[in-house]
């Protein structure tokens, strides 16, 4: 059965889209540091992948790597789905209050001072366009506390998650990994995730390519968007091979050394009992009288 091994693809997206660059705003970690990966919380991650063979020099397993994209900065992907919508309903209930309460204002001075700050506290929605849509569409812009921003562009503010969008390099065009998307259930990856499966049986280190989209909050005109921001950041695979091992013995494959009877020395007490005179001797019965 394969081996199933995640790479978190950490980005630290602010300081990666004010570089434009992802050096040295890319962590990478996996969980194989015990047997070998290096560069652990760094953008130089050698991930260790162990195969293993058998007698006959065939190939015994293969592994399989998963890799899942979070943002540094952003909302946690813990929050329940619906959060940011929830938000933005809630503040879109708040400046009806508010309307409604300077509308019953007899004496307004200045209705218009009101309006606009009525406008500020619904916050900046963001446009949808064709190459945002899904989870960016129609969403107000929010920061790492869940509030409503009521100037995109004069604060922080939360990121969208990055997006892995193509794995290739010297791993792939060598045939040693088979990346592919992949739907999935898990609303967290919005349902897509990257996932490969690994030729294990040729040792060597093989370096390969991520193509990162990130997203930009840019101005046009009076209307806010989501820019797409492509990026790209390198890791490799230290494939190594063995032969394939009975795990409680640490020798080759067979039958578990198991005792065929219990000896004596197990049992001191019932050796004991053998020993005293008058009793009977070990494996016989005695004879009904």
């Amino acid at each position: 059965m394969a081996q199933q091994l995640a790479i978190i693809v950490l980005v630290d997206i602010g300081n990666a889209l004010e570089a434009n660059s992802l050096q040295d705003n890319v962590y990478l970690f996996d969980n194989m540091k015990l047997h070998g990966s290096e560069g652990q919380g760094t953008g130089g991650l050698v991930t260790a992948i162990h195969g293993a063979y058998w007698r006959d020099g065939s190939q015994a397993t293969e592994q399989v790597l998963n890799w899942l994209p979070y943002s540094l900065g952003s909302l946690p992907p813990t929050v329940p789905r619906g959060y940011e919508s929830e938000r933005a309903l809630q503040s879109d209930a708040r400046a009806l209050e508010e309307l409604d309460a300077l509308t019953a204002k007899p004496d307004a001075s200045d209705p218009a001072a009101d309006l606009n700050e009525i406008r500020k506290a619904v916050g900046t929605r963001v446009k949808t366009t064709r190459r945002t849509r899904g989870r960016l569409s129609g969403q107000k812009v929010i920061d790492l506390t869940g509030e409503i921003v009521t100037d995109a562009f004069a604060g922080t503010y939360s990121y969208p998650a990055p997006v892995i969008t193509d794995i290739y390099g010297q791993a792939v065009d060598e045939k040693i990994m088979y990346p592919a998307e992949y739907g999935s259930p898990d609303l967290v990856t919005d349902g897509w995730y990257w996932s490969a499966t690994v030729d294990s049986s040729r040792p060597g280190t093989y370096s390969y390519s991520m193509r990162i989209q990130l997203h930009r909050l840019v101005q046009r005109g009076s209307e806010a968007l989501w820019e797409p921001v492509n990026m790209t950041c390198e890791s490799a695979l230290r494939v190594t091979s063995e032969p394939k091992f009975n795990g409680f013995t640490g020798s080759g494959l067979g039958m578990l050394p198991i005792a065929s009877s219990p000896s004596a020395s197990a049992f001191p007490q019932a050796a004991e009992y053998f020993q005293q005179p008058g009793s009977q001797e070990p494996g016989v019965v005695a004879e009904e009288r």
